[in-house]
């Protein structure tokens, strides 16, 4: 089983992002349910979702993880992940906003503490030394057993690792970036060398490619999700034929669906620790859920790495 910081993960994170979005609370107790049913313990949300969303302030999508967890009186089993730094309500990396984020994060998940805590995003305006003095902290006082970085550039990473290193400070134990089958340059550049070399898990966010990875994004065909001008773009991707016959190709083969065969891809990647993917239902949760087991051949992960580069 993959691990953070000591801490074991699902070979899959679940995605909570669309809860209290396009998922409502009996929706997401009930792909909450399915996904622990499976095996799933590996969640991840942030304070910020979704504060976008009409009617929503933000914190919806903890509160519902949180409540649901009370309900089943499952906290113990779970992995939960959260993060602090792009809601407009506590912006920013300061020292004070990251305890006092911190301090809502536990009240709406209901629990006395968070797995691994990350920063949602860089903020070149807070030195590091005072974000990593804070994280630092949470974790002295039992609030946080891990702390990781998303959306971070390897030169920023990396120099917040030095500080620690210098300081004595917990390190971030894992990066959330952006990588996926049609995402791959950025990440493999500069990110994947210095997770290696320092030892840092990695949990790629959209693994999916906002759903184009799953097939049912083609050319001239209109698709009802809230996704779909983000899946659609990479339809003029001159790579984009090559991925979906090849993913179309291998799922068949294994007997299983596209996305599994997406993420099972994405999880082989030296780097990658556990991918996340979300689902507003339970059936588009059982398109991913193979990808809990499935392992693919090297012949496969290699056409992959082909079709994509």
């Amino acid at each position: 089983m993959p691990s953070v910081s000591g801490i074991e993960v699902s070979a899959l994170c679940l995605g909570a992002n669309v809860f209290g979005w396009s998922a409502d609370a009996e929706q997401s107790f009930a792909v909450l349910d399915a996904f622990a049913g499976a095996g799933g313990t590996f969640v991840d949300t942030a304070d910020s979702y979704m504060w976008r969303a009409p009617g929503n302030s933000g914190g919806e999508s903890e509160t519902i993880l949180g409540d649901w967890m009370a309900a089943r009186g499952n906290r113990d089993a779970m992995v939960i992940a959260t993060k602090v730094g792009s809601w407009p309500e506590r912006p920013g990396l300061g020292g004070e906003n990251i305890k006092a984020a911190c301090e809502d994060s536990l009240r709406r998940l209901r629990t006395d503490h968070i797995d691994l805590y990350y920063a949602h995003r860089d903020d070149p305006d807070t030195a590091q030394e005072e974000t990593l003095d804070a994280f630092d902290s949470l974790v002295k006082e039992g609030k946080v057993r891990a702390v990781a970085a998303s959306n971070f550039s390897a030169s920023r990473l990396r120099s917040a690792l030095e500080i620690s290193d210098r300081d004595g400070l917990t390190r971030y134990a894992a990066l959330q970036p952006h990588y996926n089958l049609m995402e791959r340059a950025d990440y493999e550049a500069s990110l994947a060398p210095l997770l290696e070399s320092e030892d840092i898990a990695c949990f790629p966010y959209y693994a999916l490619a906002a759903g184009f990875l799953t097939g049912k994004y083609r050319a001239g065909e209109t698709v009802d999700s809230v996704r779909a001008a983000g899946a659609s773009k990479y339809l003029d991707d001159p790579r984009a034929g090559g991925v979906l016959a090849s993913l179309y190709e291998i799922a068949e083969g294994h007997g299983t669906t596209q996305a599994a065969v997406a993420l099972a891809w994405l999880a082989s990647r030296p780097t990658v620790t556990a991918p996340i993917a979300s689902a507003r239902t339970v059936e588009q949760l059982e398109g991913i859920l193979p990808a809990l087991t499935l392992t693919l051949t090297d012949d496969e992960l290699r056409l992959l790495s082909h079709v994509s580069s």
